[in-house]
């Protein structure tokens, strides 16, 4: 019967197996630092994405709140003549002024932040990624806005209902219907002159109900218009700093 020898194989050494470990182990070693640094990259390129898409917000709020400033200052301008307009009414006469003060004062003009970044930022983790003085700045930002918006829902808005509700009460309907030639088209009055007598009694009660929410509502609008020229401030600020830092 013919034995079949099997090939003699050589044994490893320590240094052969400790070279082939440490070949492994710098191969493994250096991919995990290359992905750690191909991640590092793309956050520090998403957090420039977040900080460019925050300071393009910062210029459209501007625009707004120069918009809501020059709007307010033309509103404060004609209800800045209330008493004039209260004394002529208690004597059974009308002024002119009289339906410039209901046109300028049938609604609000409120601020709203354009939070697309401040949206993304928050629910996609973004904070983190950002350079924590940035961070920090649009936080404080972000508190301002807040504070503004609440304003806005609380005293801003009920001081603009109990108005309303105040004007319901004085006005008649015959007269104040009759200054709109067409509702659905021109929401605001839009006659010259107002021909007949707008309110229902020349009470001197409910006169005065309407023209001391007329007051308070023009108290409001001064702290609504200061309030968002310190909001300008603060963005026109923000959008420097982050123009310097990072050259936009």
């Amino acid at each position: 019967m013919e034995v079949h020898h099997h090939p003699h194989v050589a044994k490893k050494g320590f240094k052969e197996y400790f070279l082939e470990f440490l070949m492994i182990f710098l191969a493994v070693t250096m991919g995990f630092i290359a992905e750690q640094i191909r991640e590092s990259f793309a956050e520090h390129r998403q957090a420039k994405e977040y900080t460019l898409s925050f300071y393009e917000d910062l210029k459209t709020d501007t625009t707004r709140l120069n918009y809501i400033i020059n709007f307010e200052t033309k509103k404060i301008a004609s209800l800045n003549i209330l008493r004039g307009c209260y004394d002529s009414l208690l004597k059974n006469q009308q002024p002119a002024s009289l339906l410039n003060i209901i046109k300028n004062s049938l609604s609000n003009n409120g601020f709203q932040s354009n939070g697309r970044t401040l949206s993304q930022l928050s629910n996609a983790g973004g904070f983190r990624l950002l350079k924590k003085e940035d961070a920090d700045s649009i936080i404080s930002f972000q508190k301002v806005v807040n504070v503004i918006e609440n304003y806005q829902s609380t005293l801003y808005q009920q001081s603009q209902d109990n108005l309303r509700n105040a004007l319901n009460d004085a006005v008649d309907f015959i007269a104040y219907s009759s200054l709109y030639s067409d509702v659905a088209k021109n929401p605001l009055p839009d006659a010259g002159e107002i021909k007949s007598f707008l309110f229902i009694s020349h009470d001197r009660a409910v006169l005065n109900k309407y023209f001391n929410n007329l007051f308070q509502y023009l108290r409001v609008i001064v702290q609504h218009k200061n309030a968002m020229i310190i909001l300008r401030g603060k963005t026109i600020k923000q959008l420097e700093y982050f123009k310097n830092k990072y050259h936009f």
